[in-house]
């Protein structure tokens, strides 16, 4: 799982094996190891109407509602949004770029734009 933060939007990319195990844990963390803290940032599924997102304890969790996590893990829906509340919220599934960059992208999502490309 990666994470963007810009000014007041914050943005999770999960890959395929992310997505599998939220699927099956209804819970994903991450950690940065700074020296003597630790900072984390976590989706968790929760019983909520819509994606919101708590910090504290250097820990950042992002919570989505049960239906909308079901759906998303067992169809082709790429994300969801929020931008109804002060901080803009996103979580999708992590595509593979269409140019080289020297991160791994095996468990990454196939681009739809790179079949496209093909045609």
């Amino acid at each position: 799982m990666k994470i963007r933060i810009k000014g007041n939007s914050l943005r999770y990319r999960l890959t395929k094996t992310d997505v599998e195990n939220f699927d099956r844990d209804g819970y994903l963390e991450e950690r940065t190891n700074f020296g003597s803290q630790t900072f984390k940032y976590a989706l968790q599924r929760s019983a909520t109407d819509f994606l919101t997102a708590d910090f504290n304890g250097n820990t950042i969790i992002m919570h989505m509602p049960v239906t909308m996590a079901i759906e998303w893990t067992s169809t082709d829906r790429v994300g969801y949004e929020n931008n109804n509340s002060p901080m803009y919220l996103l979580v999708e599934k992590d595509f593979k770029c269409l140019d080289n960059v020297a991160e791994d992208q095996s468990d990454n999502y196939p681009n739809p734009l790179s079949l496209k490309l093909q045609h």
